[in-house]
């Protein structure tokens, strides 16, 4: 999702308390970043964060860590968090770490010891150019890269509008070493109970654009 240089953005994050652009530092260690041993999910492309804000306030019991390339786009993100939680009557969340990180990085900012199980990739870019498609976040490549900090039992859960992106994804995810558990080419007609739909979400479905959804065990 491309975004508009926010020139307020870098300062804001500066000043929050949940934010790092040095991730690295926290590689193992993620549970010291939150203070807590509470289980950690993670969304990479993360986007303007309205579905990890959701998440983390329906589940105070989970940390949830949001990961995007752009400060920009955790900005914004940070925005919307505190947007959600103040509408719902609460202070700033203390289950959520926005992390500023390149995804081919990701090996350097998450092992094994940060005991994620649950991954979440929703609606990523879908570089159609042939010559791009290894910069998809369901790259086979990629994938095989998640497996390196993902628990033995995680899953991945994957969502989007894009009809080529998903079909090579399912293939992407098998070529990878994962089992798909579930599959839908139309989520919200689905049994799916539970599920977040974002302001991107809405955006595809008013268009009359299904929206493909899969899960992955590893």
């Amino acid at each position: 999702m491309r975004i508009r240089k926010k020139k307020w953005a870098e300062p804001e994050l500066a000043e929050c308390r949940y934010y790092t652009n040095e991730p690295e530092q926290y590689r193992g260690r993620w549970k010291v970043f939150f203070g807590n041993d509470k289980p950690i999910e993670l969304e990479i492309g993360c986007g303007k964060c309205t579905f990890i804000a959701e998440k983390a306030l329906r589940d105070p019991d989970t940390n949830y860590i949001a990961m995007d390339i752009k400060s920009d786009m955790l900005g914004v993100g940070r925005r919307n968090i505190e947007r959600i939680f103040a509408e719902a009557g609460k202070n700033s969340p203390d289950n959520v770490a926005l992390v500023r990180c390149n995804v081919e990085e990701i090996d350097k900012v998450f092992s094994a010891d940060d005991g994620i199980a649950v991954m979440y990739i929703n609606f990523c870019n879908p570089w159609p150019r042939l010559k791009h498609q290894k910069r998809r976040l369901t790259y086979p490549r990629k994938l095989r890269m998640y497996r390196d900090f993902l628990t033995e039992d995680a899953v991945i859960y994957f969502k989007t509008d894009d009809d080529e992106l998903f079909e090579d994804s399912v293939g992407y995810f098998e070529e990878a070493g994962y089992h798909i558990r579930y599959i839908t080419r139309d989520l919200h007609n689905s049994e799916v109970e539970g599920n977040i739909v974002t302001e991107h979400e809405q955006m595809f479905t008013d268009e009359g654009i299904p929206i493909k959804y899969l899960e992955a065990t590893v």
